[in-house]
This record gives structure tokens, sequence and C-alpha cells, in this order.
């Protein structure tokens, strides 16, 4: 898959363009769900859920359950829950790894506590919940309730490897797995679910998943090395200080000197050190671009798997949201 000279927004503009009422509904949800008789739960739930984002769960699922031919109001409402279950797991996260930033503005976390956070997390995982079950189709609760699951198993697998400098590349794919491409594979499965869909095509779909989330977690590594932070939205070498020992850190690990490795294991081991000279060094050892090749190969293994689907204007703009993941900028 080449790479096309085009902006993050622009990408995402045309990927959507096809689904753009769909998406405005899933908006409308979102906000609606919101509402609570506990005033504080209400305000830290509209400001995370109103701070924006990529909104690419939803957009996937609606994409996939249009090219299998499902209702476009019955694809907006599971989008709206999948995207507001994705939101728990972020809340989460930034209580987990303190984060401060979170789409370029604080987190909830550090203006109201890691108490409350916390405690609004779980109000979205469980309105998610509420959601699955007022719409009672058992195939998209067993989908979305076992990703849930994965979701936290992949929390803890990241977190026991933390601060290890003997991650290696089988251990990374075992946590983005269940941390990036699970939600992901979880829109395939919800998708068809509501469609007439064959289990070929829904096979086409998780295949599609499983290799756009991979593609998609390690631009994001990579850009924690090489991007821009007023770009992410984040500090950039925040996975470092976290003792994240991602697909950069690994292969840069596997082609430095012996000297530069010592480098890179104690910024691991203690979540400092000298993280300059760390990004320093994992650009220098062609590691982002033996990164780059891998999600490059891996958008172009979900090229051939989305294909398996009939053509049109869905499938086209699945495979504009490959060519998003490898060439994006944030």
């Amino acid at each position: 898959m080449t790479s096309a000279n085009i902006t993050t927004k622009q990408a995402v503009l045309a990927a959507l363009a096809p689904i753009a009422p769909e998406m405005a509904q899933v908006e409308k949800i979102i906000a609606e769900q919101m509402e609570s008789s506990v005033a504080r739960v209400q305000e830290i739930g509209l400001y995370i859920t109103g701070a924006g984002g990529k909104r690419m769960r939803p957009a996937l699922l609606i994409l996939m359950a249009r090219a299998m031919g499902a209702d476009s109001e019955a694809a907006a409402y599971l989008g709206a829950i999948i995207e507001i279950l994705h939101t728990a797991t972020l809340m989460h996260d930034d209580v987990v790894d303190a984060g401060e930033q979170r789409r370029g503005r604080d987190t909830a976390n550090k203006i109201w506590g890691n108490g409350q956070a916390v405690l609004v997390g779980d109000f979205l995982y469980t309105r998610s919940f509420q959601m699955m079950v007022r719409f009672g189709n058992l195939r998209v609760m067993r989908a979305l309730s076992d990703a849930a699951n994965r979701l936290s198993e992949g929390e803890v697998l990241q977190m026991a490897g933390a601060h290890d400098p003997n991650v290696d590349e089988a251990r990374y794919f075992a946590v983005i797995e269940r941390k990036t491409a699970c939600l992901f594979e979880a829109a395939a499965k919800m998708a068809a679910a509501i469609s007439p869909a064959t289990p070929e095509m829904e096979r086409a779909c998780v295949d599609y998943t499983l290799h756009l989330g991979n593609a998609f977690q390690i631009v994001d590594d990579i850009l924690d090395y090489a991007g821009n932070a007023d770009e992410t939205g984040k500090k950039l070498g925040a996975d470092l200080r976290e003792g994240k020992v991602t697909l950069p850190v690994i292969y840069a690990l596997e082609n430095c000197s012996d000297e530069e490795r010592a480098v890179i294991v104690q910024a691991i081991r203690e979540g400092d050190g000298d993280l300059p000279a760390v990004s320093r060094i994992i650009r220098s050892s062609g590691a982002l671009d033996r990164c780059r090749a891998k999600a490059l190969e891996e958008a172009e293994l979900g090229k051939a798997a989305i294909s398996r689907l009939p053509s049109g204007q869905f499938t086209e703009s699945l495979i504009k949201f490959l060519l998003f993941a490898v060439n994006r900028d944030r």
C-alpha cells in the first residue's frame, strides 16, 4: 500500500463521506446517553465524550454493517455503544498511566481527580451495557462483552511487562491485539450480527480489523518518537516514561551498540533517564523505518481481507481507513 499525500483530517473526511448522516446520529445518541440525575456524572461524561477524537470504532462498525447490507439506524446505535465503551477504557487508562493530556486537552482525572474519573469511567462502561441490553441482540452482547474482558487482560498484560527491557515482538503484539485490535474486531462482529452477512463476509471483516488494529497501533507508537506533541495531543516519549516497551524500542534494542542499549535499558527500567538520547538512538537505529514497513505490511493484509467483500463505496471507505492508519500524523 503506497503512501498518500493527504492530511489526517482529509483522509478521515473522505472515508466518512458515505456515512455522514449515521455519524451525526452517533454524536446525538452519545450526548443523549450522558444524561444522569447526578450532575457531576453528566458534566464529566459530556466533557470526555465531547472531546472529539477520530470516532474510528463507530465509523468502522457502520461502514462494515452497511457494506454487508445492514440498516443504518441500527448501525448508528451500535456505533454509539462501542464509542462509549471505548471512551470508558480511555478514562481508566489515563488514571492508570497518570495521563494529563488526551485529545489535546486536560484529562478528566487531572481536572476532577482519579476517584471521580474512575467512577465516571464505570458509568460509561455500564451505560454501554445498558444500551446493549436494550438493543437485545445476543451476538452483539457477546462480541462487546468479550472485547471488554480482553481489554482488561491487555491492560494487565501491559502493566506486567512495564519496565521490562526483555519484552519482545510477540509479547508486544499480544498486548495490542487485546488493547487495540480486539475492539475493532468487536465492531466487525457487531456489524455482522445486524447484517445479512455470510460467515465468509464476517471472517473478512474480522481479519481486516485485526490487521487495521495492528497497523494503527504501530503508527501510534512511531508517533511517540517521531510525532509533534501539538498534533498527537500527548507528550513525546510518554510511553517510555510509563515503562511501556513498544515496537520502536524493541527494534532499536535489536540494532544498536552495547552503549546505546544501556541507555535504553536504563530508561525503560527507571521510566526516566536520558529520554532525548533514547529518541535519537531509536531514530538512528532504523527502528522507525522498520516499524513503518511492518505497519504497511499489516495494511496490505487488511486490504486483501476487506477486498473479499463486494466492492462499493463502503468497502472503498474501509480501504481509505487503512491509508489513514499508516499515513496519519496524530
